[in-house]
C-alpha cells in the first residue's frame, strides 16, 4: 500500500508522532495509525445554520462507510455560514470559510475528505477550499426540505416570502394571515425547495462531477439521503487509494457542463459568482463571456419557482437532474469525469423522467434560451448579469428614468414615501453594495417596489444593483454590475432622471447620458458616506483584498491552489 499523507504525523517511533498517536487515542483502535486512510468528514452543522443543523446525522453515515471501506473517519467541523441569519452578509464570509476550511485540510493528518454542506456559501466555500488544497474529495449535499403548504397551496421558501411581503405591503394580504404563513414554510430540516442557490450549488456540484451521479437533490428527510451518505464515505477512501483528487475532477469540461447545467435548471444568479471564484482556485479561466456563450443557448427544461410552478421535492419525484442531463447531452463536454471515475455522460442513456411537467423534454421546453444573460455598456464596462427567465418578458427590452438610492438604508427610508417621483416605466438603482462597498455583495438587488405602485397593480420593475439578489427571488433584476460603485464604477455616477436602456437581447445596459458628461460628475457624499471603511478585523482584510464580481468576488490572494504540503513539524 502506497504511504498516506497521515503516516508523516502518525508512523514511526520519534516523540512527533508519539505525540500525534497518543492525542488521537480516544477510542481508535491500534490499527488506526497502520496507514489506513485518515478520511474528514467537513461538517457544516450548526444550529445557528438551519439549513444544515441536520448534518450530524449525515456525518455519522459517512462515518459507517469509511469505517466499512477500511477507513478511519475524523469529524472535522469547519465554518458554517447561515443565509438566512448572518449580518451584513453571508457572501462577506465565504471567502474566510473557505480559507479557514483550507488551512485545516492542509494542516491536520488526513488524506481524503467529505464535504457537507447545503445552505448557500458552505458547498461553494467547501468547493473552493478543496480546490486549493486538492485532497481527495467528494461532496454530499445535504438537500431540500419538503413542500410545506399555506391555505391549500404548495409554499416556495424564500420565492413566496418575497410574493406574500408584497401582497401585504400592497393590502391585499392582512398582516395576520402574513404572520400565520411564516409557520407553514418551512416543514422539515434540509435547505430552500426552491430552485435557489442552495438547491443550485448542490445540483452544479453534481454536474461539475463531485457527487456521486443522482445524489444531489434528495430531500434532507429522505432516507435515500443517508443511504447515499454512507456510500460517499466508502468512495472516500476509494478516491484516496486511486488518488483521484478534485483537479482531475474539477476541468474546464467540468465547468462547461455546470453552466449547460445552470441554465437547464433555471438556476441561481449567484452560481456565476461561486463558479467564477471556484475556477480561480483551479487556476482555470473563466469569465462572464464563458457564463453567457455556454449557456444562451440551452433551453430552460425544469418547471421549478422562482422561475416556474414547482419544488424541489417535485425534481426529485420526477427524476433528478440526471434526466435534465439526458435531455441536453448533445450539449454537454462528454470528456467530463466524476468522483466515481466514470464520465458524467454514463448511465444517461437509463435516466427516465417521470413527470413531464416538473422536467421538460428538450421538444417542449419552457424557454428555447434560458442561460443566463451578461449584460455590457457604459454602465457595467466589466459585466453585469440578469436571469431572463425570472424575469418580465415585456421589460427584457426597456427605457426609463433612474430613481437611484445611495445605500440599502436610503432605499429602505425613500422606497415607500408617496413623495418618491416614480412611476411603473422607472428603473429603480441601488449602489454602495458591491463586494467592497457594503461590504460583501448582499441579496439586496430585488429591491421591493414601491407601496404606492403596488396598491396600483404593478408587480415587477427594472432594477439595477451592484450587489446581488437571492437565489429565491424573481423580477427583471440586473445584478452583480462591476465595477461596482465603491471600486469607481460608474453607476456611482447616475442621478435621479438619467435615462436608463436596457436590452437584454443585444446585452447591453447603459445609462444614455453622453461620456463627457459623466465625465464631469463625481460621486455624491451620500454614496461615499455610506461605504464600507472597517477598522479592523475580517472585514478590514476583504475591503482591502476583495476583487470585483466578475471574476468570483474572491480575495487576490487567495487565487489559485497550494497543494497538500506541510513542510515543518509542529513540535
Amino acid at each position: 500500500m502506497t504511504e498516506q499523507r497521515s503516516s508523516q504525523w502518525y508512523a514511526g517511533d520519534d516523540r512527533n508522532a508519539y505525540i500525534h498517536r497518543a492525542w488521537m487515542r480516544r477510542g481508535l483502535p491500534q490499527h488506526a495509525f497502520d496507514g489506513r486512510p485518515h478520511i474528514a468528514i467537513a461538517n457544516t452543522a450548526s444550529d445557528l445554520t438551519p439549513c444544515n443543523a441536520h448534518f450530524d446525522e449525515v456525518a455519522a453515515s459517512v462515518k459507517q462507510g469509511v469505517y466499512e471501506a477500511g477507513g478511519i473517519p475524523v469529524n472535522l467541523p469547519v465554518v458554517s455560514l447561515g443565509e438566512t441569519l448572518m449580518r451584513p452578509t453571508a457572501m462577506l464570509w465565504r471567502n474566510m470559510a473557505a480559507m479557514a476550511t483550507e488551512e485545516l485540510f492542509r494542516g491536520n493528518p488526513i488524506d481524503g475528505v467529505v464535504l457537507l454542506g447545503g445552505c448557500d456559501k458552505t458547498i461553494p466555500a467547501l468547493l473552493m477550499a478543496a480546490a486549493s488544497v486538492d485532497l481527495p474529495a467528494v461532496v454530499v449535499p445535504g438537500g431540500p426540505m419538503l413542500t410545506g403548504t399555506f391555505r391549500g397551496r404548495p409554499l416556495g421558501c424564500g420565492t413566496d416570502v418575497w410574493r406574500l411581503s408584497e401582497e401585504t405591503r400592497a393590502g391585499s394580504l392582512s398582516q395576520e394571515q402574513f404572520a400565520r404563513s411564516e409557520s407553514s414554510m418551512i416543514r422539515s430540516r434540509g435547505h430552500c425547495n426552491t430552485m435557489g442557490t442552495a438547491s443550485t450549488m448542490g445540483l452544479l456540484a453534481e454536474a461539475l462531477g463531485m457527487v456521486i451521479p443522482g445524489l444531489a437533490g434528495t430531500p434532507a428527510p429522505d432516507s435515500r439521503l443517508l443511504a447515499a451518505s454512507h456510500e460517499s464515505g466508502r468512495l472516500a477512501v476509494d478516491l484516496v487509494r486511486q488518488d483521484r483528487r478534485p483537479s482531475s475532477i474539477l476541468t474546464r469540461a467540468a465547468f462547461h457542463n455546470a453552466i449547460v447545467a445552470l441554465a437547464a435548471i433555471g438556476g441561481s444568479t449567484n452560481a456565476v459568482v461561486h463558479l467564477l471564484a471556484i475556477a480561480g482556485r483551479l487556476g482555470i479561466t473563466l469569465n462572464l463571456d464563458d457564463i453567457d456563450h455556454i449557456g444562451a443557448e440551452v433551453p430552460l427544461l425544469v418547471d421549478l419557482q422562482p422561475a416556474g410552478r414547482f419544488l424541489m421535492e417535485d425534481l426529485h419525484r420526477a427524476g433528478g437532474l440526471r434526466p435534465v442531463l439526458r435531455e441536453v447531452r448533445d450539449l454537454l463536454d462528454a470528456t467530463a469525469r466524476t468522483v466515481t471515475g466514470g464520465l458524467l455522460v454514463d448511465g444517461l442513456d437509463e435516466a427516465e423522467i417521470w413527470d413531464t411537467e416538473v422536467i421538460r423534454r428538450r421538444a417542449a421546453p419552457i424557454r428555447e434560451c434560458a442561460g443566463i444573460a451578461v449584460l455590457r455598456g457604459n454602465l457595467a464596462p466589466s459585466g453585469a448579469v440578469i436571469k431572463p427567465a425570472a424575469a418580465s418578458p415585456e421589460l427584457l427590452r426597456h427605457r426609463g428614468r433612474a430613481v437611484v438610492f445611495d445605500s440599502i438604508e436610503d432605499m429602505n427610508a425613500r422606497i415607500d414615501s408617496p413623495e418618491l417621483d416614480v412611476d411603473a416605466d422607472s428603473v429603480l438603482v441601488l449602489r454602495g453594495c458591491g463586494p467592497r462597498g457594503y461590504p460583501g455583495m448582499p441579496e439586496v438587488a430585488n429591491m421591493p417596489l414601491p407601496r404606492k405602485l403596488l396598491e396600483r397593480g404593478v408587480r415587477d420593475m427594472v432594477r439595477i444593483c451592484d450587489g446581488r439578489m437571492s437565489g429565491t427571488a424573481y423580477g427583471t433584476v440586473v445584478l452583480h454590475v462591476a465595477p461596482e460603485a465603491a471600486a469607481g464604477g460608474p453607476l456611482a455616477l447616475v442621478r435621479t432622471g438619467d435615462p436608463i436602456v436596457l436590452d437584454v437581447e443585444a446585452r447591453t445596459i447603459d445609462v444614455d447620458i453622453e461620456q463627457a458628461e459623466l465625465d464631469r460628475r463625481s460621486p455624491p457624499a451620500e454614496l461615499t458616506d455610506a461605504l464600507a471603511d472597517p477598522a479592523r478585523g475580517w472585514e478590514r482584510l476583504y475591503v482591502d483584498h476583495v476583487m470585483q464580481a466578475d471574476t468570483g468576488a474572491d480575495l487576490d490572494f487567495l487565487r489559485g491552489s497550494t497543494g497538500d504540503r506541510v513542510s515543518r513539524e509542529s513540535h
